[in-house]
């Protein structure tokens, strides 16, 4: 960790994460890399308690909005998931060793960085529409679509309360 930077962790905080592939090299262009980044992320969710609130995968690197892990830290969740996701990957490195965190302390900053991370692929030109991006949570908030990764959202809690949700649909094309 560079020096006097100080982390607040096991405070219950949500948490803006971004890191990078190996050399900010586009390997995650890979959609089987991707599906597997995916796989890891929900694995570590469950073993870990940690509630994942957005996330997008560009094709260099990756945000995600989330909660601190109910089980360990921050910093070993992402390890799981980066490691859970390199050993299905058997052509050198995937990731950088370094995460950039940044504490979310209120709801308008929530609602901008998960603004944010689903605008990412429209802003670079990967898309014209972010729910035309398939490796982002923004259509799980649209449509109250059911992913890989469990979004903790209104959509979820009225699932778990049993009611099904009535999200506007997506235009048919």
């Amino acid at each position: 960790m560079p020096k006097g930077l100080v982390r607040f962790q096991q405070s219950g905080q949500t948490y803006f994460v971004t890191f990078s592939c190996y050399r900010r090299e586009a390997l995650l262009a890979d959609p089987d890399i991707c599906r597997s980044f995916l796989e890891s992320l929900e694995r570590v969710r469950c073993e870990r308690a940690l509630r994942v609130y957005g996330y997008v995968l560009m094709p260099e690197h990756v945000h995600l909005l989330l909660s601190e892990p109910e089980r360990g830290l921050l910093g070993t969740a992402l390890q799981a998931v980066k490691i859970g996701t390199a050993m299905r990957r058997d052509k050198g490195r995937l990731w950088q060793r370094r995460y950039y965190d940044r504490n979310v302390s209120n709801y308008d900053e929530f609602v901008e960085k998960l603004r944010y991370i689903h605008r990412n692929p429209v802003k670079r030109g990967l898309c014209a529409q972010p729910d035309e991006w398939p490796w982002s949570s923004f259509r799980h908030y649209m449509t109250a679509e059911v992913g890989v990764v469990e979004i903790e959202s209104k959509w979820t809690a009225m699932r778990r309360e049993g009611k099904e949700p009535r999200p506007m649909k997506l235009p048919e094309e």
